[in-house]
């Protein structure tokens, strides 16, 4: 950083470099920050959680990461598709992970990453949905806690920068922290 004669601080070229490099942690944080604005329940925050955890899938059955920016969208789309057709959103996913494990299947992607982000997608995502039937305030803070946990997922992948993009992971876990986290402090100061 620089300082002019007036004593402001600029940022100058470098810093502007490091805001662009650091794009996905803006954006996660901003989408974390406009959720929690505009209100969350633990139905908004298990759909992040289920999407999230499908993109990862998306992007292992196809054995392409970029999939998994695209699966944002899919994901979103699968689950107001679902509901337009009278399936519960869940019954959605669940149908999608289905057609891209078979799809992975027949692709003959490597074995070892599609069981792993199946699991996860059926251990984050069965979570995600039985925080759908206690008590609402219970249940928000159970999808806050897995929304959390699922930033240790990403950490890995990032670390890894196997599966998915780093852009991605490092994306999801300025998104998943502090919006879980959100989401349990208001479940508990209700």
């Amino acid at each position: 950083m620089e300082t002019s004669s007036s004593g402001a601080v600029r940022t100058g070229a470098f810093g502007r470099r490091a805001v662009l490099r650091r794009w996905p942690s803006l954006l996660g944080l901003t989408a974390a920050v406009l959720s929690l604005a505009t209100g969350v329940n633990r139905e908004s925050v298990a759909i992040v959680v289920c999407v999230a955890a499908l993109c990862y899938l998306g992007a292992a059955a196809s054995r392409r990461p970029w999939v998994a920016w695209a699966g944002i969208v899919g994901g979103s789309l699968v689950v107001v598709v679902s509901e337009l057709a009278g399936l519960v959103w869940w019954a959605g996913v669940g149908v999608a992970a289905l057609a891209l494990v078979v799809g992975g299947l027949l692709g003959r992607v490597p074995r070892l990453a599609l069981t792993a982000q199946t699991a996860a997608l059926a251990g984050f995502g069965g979570l995600a949905v039985a925080a759908l039937f206690p008590a609402p305030r219970v249940g928000l803070a159970l999808v806050g806690v897995v929304l959390v946990s699922h930033a240790g997922w990403d950490l890995v992948h990032y670390r890894r920068d196997q599966v998915v993009p780093r852009s991605l992971a490092e994306f999801c876990m300025l998104l998943d922290v502090p919006l879980g986290a959100g989401a349990v402090v208001l479940a508990v100061t209700g």
